[in-house]
């Protein structure tokens, strides 16, 4: 039989860096972003992801008028090309359309002889982390991510990132976008074509 030493336990790391006088260690505390939502009601907190599943779910039925409908008379669907981005006006940007060229795209996608929509054509959303940011003066600011599949023939596309939504409410009670911005995580990459619906 062997006599080689065997520890009875696991070394006391604590105590060793004190012994030989190491500083303790701690994860760094700058740059951690805050969460910086609301304590919203539950029920206003479901109406949202509802509403916001409701309109990924349009997108992946190809339904554009109704997905359009989604959207107040002022209300604009904005893609920027950087997170930097602050307006639309004087800057690029991947998607900047107001409900009238939102219908202007739909008559195009929707015309028989659309390539891009030719058959195997499909997407797939998921929307999650669903966050109420602020509820003031008859607007809801909502944050959350996505990820949208693209099938084309047979070829996949992914994208993801972020929403921003800007919510209000019609005369009937309805929520409805006065604004959505979307942050793609993947904008800078190459693709062999561009997007040709809303993401």
């Amino acid at each position: 039989m062997s006599d080689a030493y065997i520890p009875s336990a696991a070394p006391d790391f604590t105590q060793l860096a004190r012994d030989v006088g190491a500083p303790p260690r701690t994860l760094p505390q700058t740059g951690v972003p805050q969460p910086g939502l609301i304590d919203a009601p539950l029920e206003l907190q479901r109406e949202v992801e509802q509403f916001l599943y409701r309109q990924a779910e349009l997108l992946d039925g190809k339904h554009w008028q109704a997905w359009i409908d989604c959207f107040d008379e002022g209300g604009v669907y904005w893609m920027p090309v950087t997170p930097e981005q602050t307006e639309w006006e004087s800057s690029p940007s991947i998607f900047a359309e107001d409900k009238l060229m939102m219908e202007i795209r739909k008559g195009r996608v929707s015309h028989p002889n659309a390539w891009s929509q030719a058959p195997m054509w499909e997407t797939n959303h998921v929307v999650s982390h669903v966050a109420l940011e602020a509820v003031s003066g008859g607007e809801i600011r909502v944050r959350s991510r996505f990820h949208m599949m693209e099938l084309r023939r047979d070829q996949i596309r992914h994208f993801g990132g972020s929403y921003r939504h800007t919510l209000v409410r019609d005369t009937a009670g309805a929520l409805r976008i006065r604004l959505q911005r979307v942050d793609l995580f993947n904008s800078q990459a190459t693709y062999d074509y561009v997007l040709q619906v809303w993401v």
